[in-house]
């Protein structure tokens, strides 16, 4: 077991899996600065996918005990961690008991919360690139991975109060076919109604054969983690994209090879190429104003692009993620 040391000042902790290789460790401080949160500290916690479920429960009792932990932003083990601490929880705020997965835990009067902010900001990010006629010949959307992130851009694009402005279905891939089978419940709870293909593949050879079978306009997402927390890509560098498709890769550090493939047909295949980057700061900038009970002003807006302007100049000045 680990041995987790009380923090000295209010702390913000970062489970992930290679936590130190993320921007985030030298653009929070700044962060801190701009939005005058005080002598406050972040702190990584690496756990590899799929860690035993007693790893999860020691680091969120720990946080839920210690009097300057304040809360936690969770990236690859948002179902996991769930699914292992949902106990320990004293409020469970309605979209993550929906979703079954957490991204934020917040320590607000002494009570361990847990929210899922991923809709939230995801749908934030797909708003910021979407073309507003996105989907007016209703193509579909393609989602490579059934996880976590998965679930939450599809409960954004499947919202019944976005009329027709959703793709016409989604088709969703995955090698495990349990993570499908989960994420066919939930998309009943969603909408019932909405057609949704779960392709249970082994290969990189079936992903291309999907990507293949695209109309012209659809939505591409790299939502497996590959490419970031794990080597390699979805697709194989045969794979070609559909003219004018949307590509979306959820990650912005790392080897980024689905992103590579994307751009390398960008301007044959008439593509729109998007980076996470966007979603990166959304992802944060959420959870920090979960965790610091900030107003929702301070994270939107001016406020949002002054945030990511801040964060690009760190990153330049010697980041190496």
């Amino acid at each position: 077991m680990t041995a987790y040391v009380p923090a000295e000042r209010p702390t913000l902790y970062f489970i992930g899996v290679t936590t130190t290789r993320s921007s985030i460790m030298k653009v929070f401080p700044a962060w801190a600065e701009l939005l005058q949160l005080g002598e406050v500290a972040i702190k990584g916690i690496d756990f590899p996918p799929g860690a035993p479920a007693e790893e999860y429960r020691e680091a969120v009792r720990f946080i839920k005990r210690d009097p300057l932990s304040l809360g936690a932003l969770v990236t690859t083990h948002k179902i996991d961690l769930f699914n292992a601490c949902r106990d320990l929880f004293d409020v469970i705020d309605p979209v993550a008991g929906l979703l079954g997965e957490t991204s934020c835990l917040a320590t607000h009067q002494g009570r361990l919360h847990c929210y899922a902010k991923d809709p939230i900001s995801s749908g934030l990010t797909l708003a910021r690139f979407l073309p507003p006629q996105a989907f007016a010949a209703r193509p579909p959307a393609l989602i490579f991975g059934a996880g976590g992130a998965c679930i939450a851009i599809s409960q954004y694009l499947m919202q019944p109060e976005r009329g027709a402005n959703r793709p016409a279905s989604l088709i969703v891939s995955d090698r495990s076919a349990s993570r499908l089978s989960e994420l066919k419940r939930l998309h009943q709870q969603f909408d019932a109604s909405f057609p949704v293909s779960y392709q249970h593949i082994d290969s990189t050879r079936q992903s291309d054969a999907l990507l293949a079978g695209l109309p012209e306009g659809a939505l591409v997402i790299n939502a497996t983690g590959m490419g970031k927390d794990l080597p390699g890509s979805p697709i194989g560098d045969e794979a070609c994209f559909p003219q004018r498709a949307i590509v979306w890769e959820l990650n912005y550090r790392g080897e980024l090879t689905f992103l590579q493939q994307a751009q390398a047909q960008q301007a044959s295949r008439q593509l729109q190429v998007e980076d996470g980057w966007d979603y990166f700061i959304h992802g944060w900038t959420q959870v920090i104003a979960e965790v610091f009970e900030l107003p929702a002003d301070a994270v939107a807006g001016d406020a949002f692009n002054a945030l990511s302007d801040c964060a690009l100049r760190v990153t330049r000045q010697g980041a190496t993620s």
